[in-house]
């Protein structure tokens, strides 16, 4: 059975820090890549960032600089630090596992598996 929990989310003000964590089991981790989506009512996923298995990272263009993703294999645990948070970070944020495809000019995302999300929500 895959199994994907976060943890870590919660209530903060503007500008402080959060560190979501996520435990997977059932797969394996390292030779999936693994990723952080954020939703928010009424507006679509939105992509936070990628680690790939060879751990090339990615993010999302009002992420970068704030936010670092990273994995350890040994642990099969994937985490997000989250730093100078905004009010518009709130959201619900889901760590995801699969694929992800990307060229100079092409990039795919295929994820498979779903944790349940962590809220966080950031205080103005």
């Amino acid at each position: 059975q895959v199994q994907l929990v976060e943890s870590g989310g919660g209530l903060v003000q503007a500008v402080g820090s959060l560190r979501l964590s996520c435990k997977v089991s059932g797969i394996i981790f390292i030779i999936n890549d693994m990723a952080w989506y954020r939703q928010v009512p009424v507006k679509e996923r939105e992509l936070v960032a990628i680690v790939t298995s060879v751990e090339r990272t990615f993010y999302g263009d009002s992420m970068k600089g704030r936010f670092t993703i990273s994995r350890d294999n040994a642990k099969s645990m994937v985490y997000l630090q989250m730093n100078r948070l905004k009010p518009e970070d709130t959201g619900v944020y889901f760590c995801a596992a699969g694929e992800y495809y990307y060229s100079n000019s092409y990039r795919s995302e295929k994820f498979y598996y779903w944790g349940q999300g962590t809220q966080v929500t950031v205080s103005s």
